[in-house]
C-alpha cells in the first residue's frame, strides 16, 4: 500500500503545530542565539566550498529549487562561493540548462580563482559591484529576460536600506509562485549588539526591510509554513512567494 499522501498529510500537521509548543520554539531561538556567538554556520561547505548557511536553510532552499523548478537563480553576497555551487549543483541536477548569477560588491580573486576552478561553475557568472547599482541591475536583468522561471536570493549588505532597495529592484524578477528569499532577518530577533562591528542590528536589518516591502507590496506574502518547519533559521520571515 502506498502511504506517501499520509506521509505528507502527518507533516504537515506536525508543521502546523510547531508554533503552539512554546518549549520547542523557545529552545530554538536559544540554540540560533547560542550558535550565532559560535559562528556555527561557518563549519559548513558544499562540494568543497565554504557556504555559510545553516543546514536547515540550505535544506528549504533544495525542497523549494526541486519545488519551484527555477531556471536562473540570483543571489546577491558571493561571500566564498559555497552557496553559488549548491544552486549549481541543484540546477545540475534539475537538468534544465539553468544558470545561477552572483553578485558582490567585492570577489576576493582568491576566492574568484576557486569558485572558476570548480566543475560547476559551468553554470555560474559572476558580476562585481554593486548589487543596487542601476547599471549593474540592468545587466542582470538583460541576462534573465529569456529566462522562464528566476528565483532571487539577497544575502548582501543586511542593512535596511540597502535590502530595501534590492527588494524594490529584484522582486520585479522573481516569476509567479517562486520566491525571493531574504536571509538573516533573524538579526531583528537577536540581542541588541551582536553584530558590534557591522552597521546592522535591532531596527535595522534585512527583517525590518522585509516588512517596509510587504507593507508597499502585494505581490508577495511571507511563505510561514517554512518558518515553522524549520524552527532553526538564519531567515525567519524571510522566504516571500510570488502570489501575483
Amino acid at each position: 500500500m502506498d502511504d506517501t499522501q499520509e506521509f505528507f498529510e502527518e507533516s504537515r500537521s506536525r508543521i502546523a503545530s510547531y508554533p503552539a509548543d512554546s518549549e520547542l520554539t523557545n529552545s530554538a531561538r536559544e540554540f540560533m542565539k547560542h550558535t550565532i556567538d559560535a559562528r556555527y554556520s561557518y563549519n559548513f561547505t558544499w562540494m568543497g566550498l565554504p557556504i555559510i548557511q545553516y543546514p536547515q536553510d540550505i535544506m528549504a532552499m533544495q525542497e523549494l529549487i526541486f519545488r519551484v523548478r527555477p531556471d536562473c537563480i540570483i543571489e546577491t553576497g558571493i561571500a566564498r562561493g559555497g552557496s553559488l555551487i549548491f544552486y549549481s549543483s541543484m540546477l545540475e541536477l534539475l537538468g534544465n540548462g539553468g544558470k545561477v548569477i552572483g553578485i558582490d560588491v567585492d570577489i576576493r580573486e582568491h576566492n574568484r580563482r576557486r569558485i572558476m576552478e570548480h566543475p560547476l561553475y559551468r553554470n555560474i557568472e559572476m558580476l562585481e559591484g554593486s548589487s543596487v547599482s542601476p547599471e549593474l541591475f540592468n545587466e542582470v536583468k538583460m541576462k534573465t529576460s529569456a529566462s522562464e522561471c528566476v528565483m532571487v536570493v539577497l544575502d548582501s549588505n543586511h542593512t535596511h536600506e540597502h535590502v530595501l532597495a534590492e527588494l524594490a529592484l529584484y522582486s520585479g524578477l522573481v516569476s509567479l509562485n517562486s520566491y525571493c528569499v531574504v536571509f538573516d532577518t533573524i538579526i531583528e530577533d537577536l540581542p541588541a549588539g551582536t553584530y558590534n562591528d557591522r552597521p546592522w542590528d535591532i531596527g535595522n536589518n534585512p527583517k525590518t526591510a522585509v516588512k517596509e516591502f510587504l507593507r508597499q507590496n502585494q505581490n508577495f506574502v511571507t511563505d510561514s509554513a517554512i518558518d515553522n518547519k524549520l524552527l532553526l533559521s538564519v531567515a525567519p520571515e524571510g522566504y516571500l512567494k510570488r502570489i501575483k
